[in-house]
């Protein structure tokens, strides 16, 4: 008798750590993009950096295009966590049933440094906006963070977006070739493929977002509220971890170069450029969310009849939020 419960004992002892083990390690399925989210590529590239990830949670990357793409996956329940805009986060909520935290905050535009912009060919005839009518014009994601302050910049010179120019998604990294190669009349550009065109020489300026909000919030984290409420722990290591990660990119720009090469498949010399220089999108040191930032982009969005009016307190939670130590 002794000896058949033993065995029995040992199964169930198995079972009951395996069963811990698989909560202790809670996989979080996480969208990105590119550019600009630092901490997130060392999370990817750096792993030894984190002792949490993989031993307290894990991670199933899936990459993006875009952010409206990934709102889209978290209201299916596709995704727990990505990156957003409060725009497309927003769109999310109103037209999709998304109910999400914001935990982080990748990066915003600050005052002298870089803003998204749309360029021309040196020698186009476009001279200004009110010009664009007629024209093609890239974005990077049709419904994308870019698109509100695009198009409020687009209504206050006369120009409909909705019937006034043909719109097509053109993806920052294909955006300067779609433009030399006459696909498109204008396009948005950002880094570091901004820096790459603008090194090449033969393209212009036209107009950049900061001219219609300044300093945009342009990408957040969020993570599905029902996920957050259900694995509060394993959300908030993962918090923690973006934290660190944005301090470990703003602490050694010198491995933050090799570790954005090596996502974006940009040359360190290009990046070197801006990257994390007075140029560049400004990061909170601590990836805390901007909230009041954020509620006046709302405001704006619908003052411009783009959102209802939405409270940005909606999307914080009570403990879940960077920076976390």
């Amino acid at each position: 008798m002794r000896r058949s419960i033993v065995p029995i004992i040992a199964v169930a002892v198995s079972l009951l750590s395996s069963a811990d083990s698989t909560r202790a390690q809670q996989t979080i399925r996480v969208g990105w993009t590119i550019p600009a989210e630092e901490s997130k590529y060392w999370m990817m590239r750096r792993p030894a950096e984190f002792p949490n990830l993989g031993k307290t949670y894990n991670i199933e990357w899936t990459q993006f295009q875009g952010t409206a793409p990934m709102t889209q996956a978290l209201a299916a329940g596709a995704l727990d966590c990505a990156t957003q805009a409060p725009l497309s986060l927003s769109n999310g909520v109103v037209g999709g049933n998304l109910k999400a935290y914001i935990v982080a905050q990748h990066v915003f535009e600050k005052p002298g440094g870089f803003s998204v912009y749309w360029a021309v060919k040196d020698d186009s005839p476009i001279k200004s906006i009110a010009d664009l009518k007629g024209k093609t014009v890239g974005i990077s994601v049709i419904g994308g963070g870019t698109q509100g302050p695009f198009n409020m910049l687009l209504k206050q010179n006369g120009v409909d977006p909705g019937k006034d120019i043909k719109l097509v998604e053109v993806g920052f990294a294909v955006s300067e070739d779609a433009l030399r190669q006459g696909r498109v009349d204008a396009v948005n550009l950002n880094q570091p493929f901004a820096a790459r065109a603008e090194a090449k020489g033969g393209t212009r300026k036209l107009f950049s977002l900061s001219q219609a909000m300044p300093n945009i919030v342009h990408i957040l984290e969020a993570c599905r509220v029902d996920f957050v409420d259900k694995n509060p722990e394993a959300v908030k290591a993962y918090v923690r971890d973006i934290t660190s990660g944005m301090k470990k990119a703003l602490a050694n720009r010198e491995e933050t170069l090799k570790v954005v090469s090596e996502v974006l498949k940009a040359p360190v010399a290009v990046l070197d450029t801006y990257l994390l220089k007075d140029n560049d999108f400004g990061r909170d040191p601590g990836a805390a969310p901007n909230f009041p930032a954020i509620q006046k982009m709302l405001d704006i969005y619908a003052e411009t009849g783009m959102l209802p009016k939405l409270d940005a307190a909606q999307f914080k939670h009570s403990s879940i939020v960077a920076p976390i130590e």
